[in-house]
């Protein structure tokens, strides 16, 4: 398949808040908007250049006046406009309004929202997958998101009704994560039939888990790391569709883990395995 090229984007110095360039930029705070349009807003030069050098597709990079004369920021809309998209200088007050924050960054950008088809994943070896059923809080997606590249995840699954991974408030807390870890999207439905064909180890959390989440072998690879909702958990459904239940021992009055947090302790335990399996550590 040829790449398609686009053409030279435009640039434009834009100060009013009822320009409708930007009045659609700050529609994208809603899921609708960016469920109709196929795009996000990020925030930050860095994650601004992760987005461009992992190939994601820019639309649109604002950036203050105040940018104006810096290298960098010049260098970046010069780069962004040869690849078609669209520039706006804009003032503090217009990018504080795109942001709804006080003291926002200076370098923004509307991307286009990406998608790995669930046909397309094809576990093997050490591969660990992450899947999510029903998890709400942007920040906890977005720590889960960004703790799954540091461990080297191959991807995230989000099941059922999670909340939208390109919201601002969870891209803001991926901290550029967004743009190196592949997301994949499933009703209970398919995924109960995708788990039931996984060839290694499907691990749920679960209160009710029987096995301590170090105990099992995680060396069994590939393996799919599934995490329940923030109060109910996995669904008995979704609990049946795993191999093994485990749970996180607590010593103090809390009963239960953040899903951030567990995801985390979780994904350390498995990594921790695979390279003591693989004579890395001792």
């Amino acid at each position: 398949m040829s790449e398609t090229i686009r053409a030279p984007g435009r640039g434009k110095e834009v100060t009013s808040l009822s320009n409708p360039i930007i009045k659609d930029i700050r529609l994208l705070e809603k899921k609708r908007h960016r469920d109709e349009t196929g795009t996000f807003l990020a925030e930050g030069m860095k994650l601004v250049i992760d987005a461009i050098e992992n190939g994601w597709t820019i639309r649109t990079l604002i950036y203050a006046k105040a940018g104006r004369g810096q290298e960098n920021v010049e260098k970046l809309a010069t780069r962004c406009l040869a690849q078609g998209a669209d520039v706006l200088i804009v003032s503090e007050k217009v990018l504080g309004a795109i942001a709804r924050r006080d003291n926002p960054q200076m370098v923004m950008g509307v991307f286009e929202q990406r998608w790995t088809s669930p046909a397309a994943i094809r576990p093997a070896g050490n591969d660990v997958w992450v899947a999510l059923d029903r998890v709400r809080a942007p920040g906890n997606l977005g720590t889960i998101i960004r703790t799954a590249d540091a461990v080297g995840a191959k991807g995230v699954i989000l099941v059922g009704q999670t909340t939208d991974p390109f919201a601002t408030e969870t891209v803001r807390a991926t901290m550029g994560s967004i743009f190196a870890v592949p997301l994949t999207r499933m009703s209970e439905a398919d995924f109960i039939a995708f788990a039931g064909k996984w060839p290694g180890t499907v691990a749920g959390t679960h209160l009710k888990g029987a096995v301590d989440y170090r105990k099992p072998n995680y060396r069994e690879k590939p393996v799919l790391l599934f995490m329940g909702n923030e109060q109910a958990g996995l669904t008995d459904e979704l609990a049946a569709a795993c191999t093994v239940l485990i749970k996180i021992p607590q010593a103090g009055r809390a009963d239960s883990l953040n899903p951030a947090i567990a995801t985390g302790v979780s994904l350390f335990e498995i990594r921790r395995h695979a390279l003591t399996f693989e004579g890395e550590v001792s």
